[in-house]
């Protein structure tokens, strides 16, 4: 699927950015605001933005937004989890 948004070129103008430029960084912001808002997951906004899952928790980082979503008050087992699974995921 492909969705078209109409930028006024003054804005992609104004960036210095190259249409390419620009969409590749639009993407990037579109899946950094959707994955905080728990709209896409982690697969799903690492593929908008066009990294690897590996990238895109760096990509996070880099932009202050956990990787790690707590939905309850039982942080300590959640983090514990979380620290076993990305432990995981690095020998992979």
């Amino acid at each position: 699927m492909s969705i078209n948004i109409a930028i006024p070129e003054t804005v992609v103008l104004s960036t210095r950015q190259s249409n390419k430029e620009f969409e590749a960084e639009a993407k990037r912001a579109i899946a950094l605001k959707f994955y905080a808002d728990q709209k896409l997951s982690l697969g799903q906004a690492a593929e908008l933005a066009g990294f690897s899952k590996f990238d895109f928790m760096k990509y996070l980082g880099d932009n202050q937004i956990s990787v790690f979503r707590y939905e309850n008050d039982n942080y300590d087992e959640e983090l514990k989890n979380d620290i076993i699974n990305a432990e995981r995921y690095a020998h992979e």
